[in-house]
């Protein structure tokens, strides 16, 4: 972050080490990576550890929250309603609507990825009562509040080449006030210098990242992650011999990004301000 002088204004949050929130249920690790503590607006990001046999309690949110899985196989339960989700997987659960989660195999952990649209996420216990609906693979029905995106079945685009992206929740997708996605990078892809007007968080979920912010180096790997304030050119390399992949979310209803010269990432050129014509990468 920074102020008039120009500190440094992005925080690298490192995964490694880190406390799980003291009201986490037993057997459950839920970890805050991106919140208003960082300076954010509008978004915050996190992840969440399941053990064998633990189960969250079932709860809602005062906020939209998307949930992607990043290792290992997922049982949701909403209102009831159950489905099987697997790597890559995104669920959508509207604000106040009640949800609870368990691992969906007898060993190993579950790993997933939680953002919300407020940078101070907020938990409530929902007692509450619903007759059971087993629905495994399936998706939701056109009445049913919760959205479901399989990874395996959406159109992946490559925003450069060799950076492979695929969009898992936005407004369009049924979720409200953030949208983000995963990003699969092969050996030397990288992405463009760029900025966006609403703020950023990159977790890095697979291999190892190079991420550059206004002449400053950083090196991301196993769920760290990057928070980039609105106006602030950035980009991410992969200069490793192995994939790299990441989830990206932002504070904003879709996607979107301006392309600006290469220089500014790398710090040869001092940053203007947002108030800079849009510009093609040198």
């Amino acid at each position: 972050m920074t102020d008039a002088s120009g500190a440094v204004r992005e925080t690298i949050v490192s995964a490694q080490g880190r406390e799980a929130d003291p009201d986490s249920p037993p057997g459950i690790g839920l970890y805050r990576l991106v919140t208003a503590a960082c300076g954010a607006t509008g978004l915050s990001t996190g992840i969440a550890r399941i053990g064998p046999g633990a189960q969250m309690p079932y709860h809602c949110h005062p906020n939209s929250e998307a949930i992607t899985i990043i290792a290992g196989r997922a049982r949701f339960v909403v209102e009831g309603r159950a489905y099987r989700l697997h790597a890559g997987d995104c669920i959508h659960i509207p604000a106040g609507v009640a949800h609870t989660v368990r691992s969906d195999r007898p060993a190993g952990d579950l790993m997933a990825h939680w953002a919300f649209s407020t940078a101070m996420p907020a938990r409530e216990g929902a007692e509450r009562s619903f007759p059971g609906e087993e629905r495994g693979d399936g998706n939701p029905t056109d009445s049913d509040p919760e959205t479901i995106v399989r990874y395996d079945r959406l159109a992946v685009y490559e925003l450069a080449k060799n950076a492979f992206f695929l969009d898992l929740f936005s407004r369009r997708l049924g979720m409200e006030g953030i949208c983000g996605g995963h990003g699969r990078f092969l050996p030397g892809a990288s992405l463009p210098c760029h900025t966006h007007d609403f703020d950023e968080s990159i977790t890095i979920v697979e291999g190892a990242a190079v991420c550059w912010v206004e002449g400053r180096r950083y090196e991301l790997g196993a769920c760290d992650t990057a928070y980039i304030p609105k106006g602030i050119p950035h980009r991410f390399l992969n200069q490793s011999a192995s994939e790299m992949s990441m989830i990206w979310v932002y504070a904003a209803d879709e996607p979107d990004r301006r392309i600006v010269n290469a220089k500014y990432c790398s710090g040869e050129l001092a940053w203007p301000g947002a108030a800079l014509a849009e510009e093609e990468p040198a």
